[in-house]
This record gives structure tokens, C-alpha cells and sequence, in this order.
């Protein structure tokens, strides 16, 4: 199996010759992922033989190894029609060691476990379920699998595009001679998402075949490859500031890093920048930047839109829990729709691997005793509860050390609650908040600080918490409202409105819930005069609204000491989401979206809860913690939350958009950016530029736009790249959403995002962003 190619009749020679180029390429690529002669890159450059599982009947022995791109596994398929298969590296959300997915649990021995590992995909593509020779040979294909992700994931943009175009290159030298004739190069381009006709494309290609041999090789390509990569409006940026022979100064840069970028930065910064991002040993000693150490830095972390000071941890985490927006999921159990959809832990841990730090749990008696969750009343499958919880241990503070809600919607038997309390108890252990923290009953939260590394129940409780301190145990079981959501799922599929329902709770589940205890809400002054900060209502996504347009407030004042968790209505059928921004503008915490469809509200979230470390907990502004604010979004009166802004943003050009369509070798896509901001009611706005015909690789608009920013504590900005068409809805191609407060002034680098919210790889905006006082 040393290749792995649809390999032309060669002689012996050309295929030594031929398999001496392919270990070339592979060293190559491996020097750019910084993994030059190592062990583990060589092992999946080697490959192996691993027994694919898909049921206790289909187990295939399968060969497997990474290609020389470095960036790809080839696999063996016995299909007729398809003779073998491939996936990318950047298409791996993680590899998990022994058997962690269902398939494994199911289809294999636990004899097996350490033989075992499951490489599981982003977006819905099924995970694969993996076995080994040998205990040994799994680790390595785990550790070595983890190692090439991580170094592909830490390259620069620039290495990164680098990396994506001479792959692109390599696929289009059809016969693997290691040239690229006319025919070729149009290939490659159709390939990178330009579209230019046969002049051009004729042009360029006479330029570089210095040697006229009817196709480029060796320097010529890299001549070829130059040209391609030339970006104009990088000359212009760097032209009007490199004032030393040439080249940049560290004076130069500091002017730059001032006047353009807006840093209150001194000639340390700029000595710093010169020091990470130049090449460049002559200029680096006499403190200057070349051109090519100036785009790596605007390519790099200092160059990005995103504040990196905003990326670790930075607001202060020891504030009450309800002064946090808390990353919340709907269904976390689904992996898609509410009405068939398949029940699923994958639902569970790619939720909490995003930073989703409330879950929610619909808790129905099972069979042989075992309490399941699934969504009641449908086709949805369904999956024991016991074995979430241990994935919900397993998985919760990988990505956020910060707490997690398990928010439980209980319709099981009291038998069944007492088995769920047990499971709870038994498999989370001490991580579970089961008594107040302290010795005296508390007036208000803990914070997330205090919490970190803890699980904490939201249900409904059949006394106060007081009982905790005084061990009340004289209520054993009684009755109490079902919850809202589940009452209003019930009211969506019969048309006239039932009686509340009602179920009887057991005490041992009853006692487990401490800071988030379920109530019914009856209107703000009711809330305000007799609950209990520990009491906490939840609301249908219409009736939150309601109150947020009407008791703005009100509902503020109310999320200052009380937790609100807004859940999407029951018609929602096809698990769609509802806009966040109006339920955050008025302070509520738990904002739950089904996390498991890709829509713009999760776009959103993820924007909302970028900074911060990523940890799934956010500082709501000041005027919304302090109890003598009057702020309403809808009505702004003069505040303290108004600081008004002018945002002027310019969009200069893209590069290397990826293909919509790439089925169609021809399809090329025109594509045009829109810049929506999110916020406060007046904030609100959308602005787009003009769609640039067949050219996804580098097109360019220098289109510039205004927007005037009131509360911009509250804004976030979300860049759209489309692909416009006439005759139909536009195609998403990219998007990326953040705070307005994390944006960095200046000509920067936006990331883009699939609409699934994973990050592709070579693509990006460059901007000029502006945020200015407004007189």
C-alpha cells in the first residue's frame, strides 16, 4: 500500500522517481505544520489497517493514512463506485479515546475499550468508530491525530492560505509531474474561486514561462504564486507609512500603530511587533518591517478584529450568578428537529464543548425502571438518563471551568425521580451543589468564581431552602405544577388550553435543588414581594417579549437578583430559533437556543460569548446590575448607557472565499458583504456593499459605511459574506459575529465563520473600522 494514487502505468524508475516527489511534497508540508521529522507525522503518513464499526454485523478491516498534503486521510472502500474516500483534517471536531460514542458502547466488548477511539466530525457527518490491533496502536493513532489538528489549528491566516493554495496547485498538476501547464493553471484558478478568461489567464501565464517551455516549474511557479498572493492594497497601507529607505521604521510602525490602529501604544509595542512578526534578520537588527512582516502581522492575533485582550478570561467573575448572560441550550439533547429527531449524549457534548453552560433535560419514566430523555409526545428517540449525566461529567469542564445548570423538566414517577436523584448524586459526586454554600442561609448568589468546577440543578423544590439548615425531612413526596414549558408544549398540539397539570415530586430530587428552584411567574410586583432570590420562572419566548417591549424595566429590576430563563415556543417544531438580542437587551440570563440548528440567532450567541475566555458566562453592563438604573432599550433616556458612538466601517476586500457549490467545478461565486449591527432598537442597522462578479479569491470593494451607535455596551457587529444570485435567495459563504466592545480600531483581519460556526480556514475579510465619540 505505499501508494495510494490512481497511478498511471509507470516504469520502475518513474515510480521510484515518483514516490521520492510524494515524499518530498509530505516533508514540505510537514515543515510548514512545524512538524519536520516528527515520529507521530510519520505514522500517519504510513498508515494502517483499523476494523471500521458500524453494527454488531458490519465490522470491515479498512487501510487508513494521512496524504502528503499533511491535511487529508485516504481511506479504503469495497464501494464499486467508489473506489476510496477521503476527509479533511479541518472537517475533525476531536478524537476521543476508548468507547466514548453510542456506536461503541453498543456495537463492541468492553474487553475492547483501550483498542478503541471515534473521530467525530463537525456539522451532522456521522462520527467514525474505530478499533485497533493493539491498545498501543490506538494511542498512537489518537495522539498523533491530535497532534497534526493542533498544529493545523495554530497557523497563522498567512500559513494557513499558503498551506490551502500550493495543496490547490498540487491537486491541479494533473499527471504529477510537478508542472502546471496552461490547461492546469486554469484548472488551479477555477479551483481557487476566480473565473478569468483565456486572455488573462494566457497573460499571466506568459509572464512567468520564462524558459517558454509551455509550462512552469520550480521558480516560475513561485513567480506565478507571488503574483497571485500580490495584494495592492497592502502596497498602498505600507507605502504611505514605510518613510525610512524604504521600509518601516520602528518610528514608522508607531506612527501607524497610533494614528491608523488607534493604540495608546509607545516605541516598546512597536519593538515588540517587529520582533514576533519579522522574517527578515537584517531588517529585524536595524528595528525596521518589510512589507512581508507587515502583513503577517496584520494577519496574525495583533491584527485581528478581535481585542486579544478580551480573548483569556477578563471581567470580574465574583459577582452574584444573575449579574451573568449564561451560554444556554433548548433540547440539548436533539441533533435536529423536535418532532423525529434523533436523542443523542453527542447533542450533550457538543453543547458543553461550545461553552453551553445550562442544558436541559426532559426526564420521562423508561422501561426496567430507567428514567429516559426525549422530547414527550414525539417520534424523537430516546436515551437513559444516567448516560447523559455521565457524559454531562465527563465533558463539562473541558472548554469552561465555570458552573453548569442542569435545568430538568421532570415527568417521571416517583419511583424513577428517586432513581434520577441517585444517578445525579452518584455519578457527579462532590461537583454537585447539594446544601448552599456556607454555613447561614444566603441572600443572594454565589458567583461564578465561588462555583467554578460545580453542577447545580434547576427544578421544582417542596419547601424553601431553609429546610436545609433546619433538616426538615416531615415532607417526604408531594404535588406540584408541572413546568411552564412542558405545559405549553402539552397546550400546542390540543386547542382547548388545559388545566395546569401537576405531578407528585420525590423529596430526594426536591433536595438537590438549591439556587435554582422552578416557580410559576405572576408579574413583577408578585416576584419582587414574595420570592426568594433562589426562585427562578420561566418564560416562552412570545411572553418574555411582551414584557420586555411593555416593563422594560421592570424586567430589568427583576433580573438584577432573579434569574429568567426564556425558552423557544412549542410551534417551533423544526427546533428554529428566536432573536436573543431583545431578551439580553432587558437583563435575562438563561437565553436558551437549540443549539443544534445553524441559524443566525446562534450566530449571535456565539458572538455574545466570544470574549471572556470563551466560558460561557458574560458581565451584563453596569446600569443593568445596579438598582437605581432606569435604563429601558426601547425609550432611551439620558444614562449612563449612553455613550454614543460613530462606527464608521470600511470593507476593502476578501480573500480566498471558499466554493458554494464544489460539485460544479465551474461555479464561481459573486459575493458581496453585509455589515448588520445588533442592540438596543435605535441601534439597529444593515448595510451592504455591491456583489463583485466571479471572483471568491481575492475581490475587493473599498466600500465605506456609517452607523451611529447609542448603547454600544449592548451592540454586537456581524460581518455577512453571501454569494449573490439573481434568481434566488443569496448563499451564505461566511459570517462572523461579535461584541461591539471587543472590536480593535484600525485596518484589520475578520475571520470567517461557516454557518455551523466552525472556522474556515483560509478565508477573511480586511476592514478599516473606526469607533469614534459622537458629538
Amino acid at each position: 500500500m505505499s501508494c495510494l494514487h490512481k497511478r498511471p502505468k509507470r516504469t520502475n524508475s518513474e515510480e521510484q522517481s515518483f514516490q521520492e516527489h510524494l515524499k518530498k511534497v509530505a516533508q514540505e508540508n510537514g515543515k510548514r505544520l512545524g512538524l519536520e521529522g516528527d515520529a507521530d507525522l510519520q505514522f500517519l503518513l504510513n498508515g494502517g489497517h483499523l476494523v471500521k464499526i458500524r453494527s454488531n454485523s458490519w465490522q470491515k478491516n479498512r487501510f487508513y493514512k494521512l496524504q502528503e498534503d499533511c491535511r487529508t486521510l485516504w481511506h479504503e472502500s469495497k464501494k464499486f463506485f467508489k473506489r476510496d474516500g477521503t476527509f479533511s483534517i479541518d472537517d475533525i471536531e476531536s478524537v476521543r479515546k476508548g468507547r466514548q460514542s453510542e456506536g461503541l458502547k453498543k456495537y463492541t466488548d468492553s474487553r475492547f475499550e483501550d483498542r478503541c477511539f471515534s473521530i467525530f466530525f463537525k456539522g451532522h457527518k456521522k462520527n467514525l468508530d474505530l478499533m485497533a490491533p493493539t491498545v498501543e496502536e490506538a494511542k498512537r493513532w489518537v495522539t498523533s491525530l491530535e497532534k497534526v489538528i493542533n498544529n493545523l489549528q495554530n497557523l497563522s491566516h498567512q500559513q494557513k492560505s499558503e498551506h490551502w493554495i500550493i495543496n490547490c496547485m498540487r491537486k491541479a498538476d494533473k499527471n504529477d509531474d510537478n508542472k502546471m501547464t496552461l490547461k492546469e493553471l486554469k484548472h488551479f484558478l477555477r479551483q481557487i474561486n476566480v473565473e478569468v478568461d483565456d486572455t488573462y489567464a494566457e497573460d499571466i501565464f506568459k509572464k512567468c514561462d520564462k524558459s517558454n517551455s509551455g509550462s512552469l516549474e520550480g521558480s516560475e511557479i513561485e513567480h506565478f504564486y507571488d503574483l497571485l498572493t500580490h495584494r495592492e492594497e497592502i502596497d498602498v497601507i505600507y507605502g504611505t507609512y514605510a518613510n525610512t529607505e524604504g521600509q518601516m521604521s520602528d518610528r514608522d510602525l508607531l506612527n501607524f500603530l497610533l494614528k491608523e490602529q488607534r493604540e495608546r501604544v509607545t516605541l516598546d509595542a512597536a519593538h515588540k511587533l517587529i520582533e514576533k512578526y519579522e522574517m527578515d534578520g537584517a531588517a529585524k537588527r536595524r528595528k525596521h518591517m518589510t512589507k512581508d512582516g507587515f502583513l503577517m502581522y496584520l494577519q496574525h492575533e495583533d491584527g485581528s478584529i478581535f481585542n486579544p485582550a478580551h480573548k483569556p478570561v477578563y471581567q470580574d467573575m465574583k459577582q452574584p450568578l444573575c449579574h451573568y448572560f449564561i451560554s444556554s441550550s433548548h433540547n440539548t439533547y436533539l441533533m435536529e428537529d423536535q418532532l423525529k429527531g434523533p436523542s443523542s449524549t453527542e447533542a450533550y457534548i457538543k453543547a458543553l464543548m461550545k461553552s453551553c453552560r445550562c442544558v436541559e433535560l426532559d426526564c420521562w419514566n423508561g422501561a426496567n425502571g430507567e428514567p429516559v430523555i426525549y422530547h414527550g409526545y414525539t417520534l424523537t428517540s430516546k436515551v437513559l438518563f444516567r448516560d447523559v449525566i455521565k457524559a454531562i461529567k465527563d465533558y463539562a469542564f473541558k472548554t469552561s471551568d465555570y458552573p453548569v445548570i442542569l435545568s430538568l423538566e421532570n415527568h417521571c414517577s416517583v419511583d424513577q425521580q428517586k432513581l434520577m436523584a441517585h444517578h445525579l448524586i452518584t455519578i457527579l459526586g462532590d461537583a454537585l451543589v447539594t446544601k448552599p454554600l456556607g454555613n447561614n442561609m444566603p441572600s443572594n448568589f454565589p458567583s461564578p468564581e465561588e462555583l467554578k468546577g460545580k453542577f447545580l440543578i434547576k427544578g421544582k423544590r417542596l419547601n424553601k431552602l431553609d429546610a436545609a439548615f433546619t433538616n426538615d425531612n416531615s415532607i417526604e413526596e408531594d404535588t406540584v405544577s408541572e413546568e411552564d414549558e412542558a405545559a405549553d408544549c402539552k397546550e400546542n398540539g390540543q386547542k382547548a388550553k388545559p388545566k395546569k397539570s401537576k405531578i407528585k415530586l420525590a423529596k430526594e430530587l426536591s433536595n438537590i435543588v438549591i439556587y435554582c428552584k422552578s416557580v410559576h411567574f405572576n408579574g413583577f410586583e408578585h416576584a419582587r414581594d414574595n420570592q426568594a432570590f433562589y426562585e427562578m420562572s420561566s418564560f416562552k419566548e412570545s411572553k418574555a417579549l411582551n414584557l420586555a417591549e411593555t416593563s422594560a424595566t421592570a424586567y430589568i429590576h427583576h433580573n438584577m437578583d432573579k434569574l429568567s430563563r426564556i425558552y423557544p415556543a412549542g410551534s417551533r417544531t423544526d427546533s428554529s430559533n428566536y432573536n436573543p438580542v431583545p431578551m439580553w437587551n432587558v437583563g435575562c440570563q438563561i437565553v436558551a437556543l437549540n443549539f443544534q440548528t445553524p441559524s443566525k440567532e446562534m450566530h449571535l450567541n456565539q458572538g455574545r460569548f466570544l470574549p471572556n475566555g470563551f466560558c460561557g458566562y458574560i458581565l451584563k453592563p453596569e446600569f443593568m446590575r445596579n438598582l437605581s438604573s432606569q435604563f429601558n432599550p426601547s425609550s432611551l433616556a439620558k444614562g449612563p448607557w449612553q455613550q454614543c458612538k460613530t462606527f464608521n466601517v470600511m470593507v476593502i476586500s476578501a480573500q480566498q472565499l471558499p466554493k458554494i457549490n464544489k460539485d460544479k467545478q465551474k461555479s464561481i461565486v459573486d459575493p458581496l458583504v453585509r455589515v448588520e449591527i445588533f442592540g438596543v432598537p435605535s441601534d439597529n442597522g444593515s448595510k451592504e456593499t455591491h456583489y463583485i462578479e466571479n471572483n471568491g479569491f481575492n475581490p475587493m470593494w473599498n466600500e465605506r459605511f456609517q452607523f451611529l451607535i447609542q448603547v454600544p455596551e449592548l451592540a454586537m457587529v456581524r460581518f455577512v459574506v453571501e454569494d449573490y444570485d439573481t434568481t434566488s435567495q443569496n448563499d451564505l459563504i461566511g459570517q462572523y459575529c461579535l461584541p461591539l466592545t471587543s472590536v480593535q480600531s484600525g485596518y484589520r483581519h475578520v475571520p470567517l465563520h461557516t454557518k455551523r460556526g466552525d472556522v474556515i480556514p483560509s478565508a477573511g475579510l480586511f476592514v478599516h473600522l473606526m469607533l469614534l465619540d459622537s458629538k
